[in-house]
């Protein structure tokens, strides 16, 4: 079983940067997909960024060019840079871990969250 824990959430005004980290433990992650989801308020959780273990990396389309995801496989930690944030970026951000690709919802574990809040 693999736990992840979320951190480097926090308020940020549009235009700045966040990065965020995703620690795992309980297995090596090096062979794993991992990557960042997030869910606003009423919305359904949606993918933002994507990393296989060989280095490939996907993206939303809305974030494409602002973020980008990044792996330590010997920190077992998984990264989330973000630039130009939007107050539409505005969610609670989900890392999550599986030995399959493409990540997907229900499949995987799973971390509890780090909001992200952008003002205007």
């Amino acid at each position: 079983q693999v736990q992840l824990v979320e951190s480097g959430g926090g308020l940020v005004q549009a235009g700045g940067s966040l990065r965020l980290s995703c620690a795992a433990s309980g297995r090596t992650l090096a062979m794993y997909a991992m990557g960042w989801f997030r869910q606003a308020p009423g919305k359904e959780r949606e993918s933002v960024a994507a990393i296989r273990y060989d280095g490939y990396t996907d993206y939303a389309d809305s974030v494409k060019g602002r973020f980008t995801i990044s792996r330590d496989n010997d920190k077992n930690t998984v990264y989330l840079q973000m630039n130009s944030l939007k107050p539409e970026d505005t969610a609670v951000y989900y890392c999550s871990a599986d030995q399959r690709w493409p990540l997907r919802i229900w499949s995987g574990s799973w971390g509890q969250g780090t909001q992200v809040t952008v003002s205007s």
